[in-house]
């Protein structure tokens, strides 16, 4: 029965010790994250400051990078001119008499 008694002290003696130990971390991981949360606030009213500000400028007429024409498509068919309209052929001598 001593010899029970003995083990189960020591267990009881190693798990106080390892329940310490973590309750040191879970308040280093907590501090840590405390930590980050005010990081992440901080930046997320930098942001909104900033958008705030986009937008106020936007509203004013300030033409910000964000409000830029979108680029045409290099890919598609170029638009069509006027019928009729043929500035790169060279007219005719009897065009230039008349």
């Amino acid at each position: 029965m001593d010899r029970l008694n003995a083990k189960l002290y020591l267990q009881n003696c190693y798990i106080m010790k390892e329940n310490e130990r973590l309750r040191k971390k879970a308040l280093l991981l907590n501090q840590e994250n405390q930590a980050l949360l005010t990081e992440l606030k901080q930046r997320l009213a930098k942001t909104a400051a900033a958008a705030a500000a986009a937008a106020k400028a936007n509203s004013n007429g300030n033409v910000t990078a964000g409000c830029r024409a979108p680029l045409p498509d290099l890919n598609s068919a170029p638009p069509a001119h006027g019928a009729g309209h043929d500035k790169g052929a060279p007219k005719t001598k009897k065009a230039i008499k008349n």
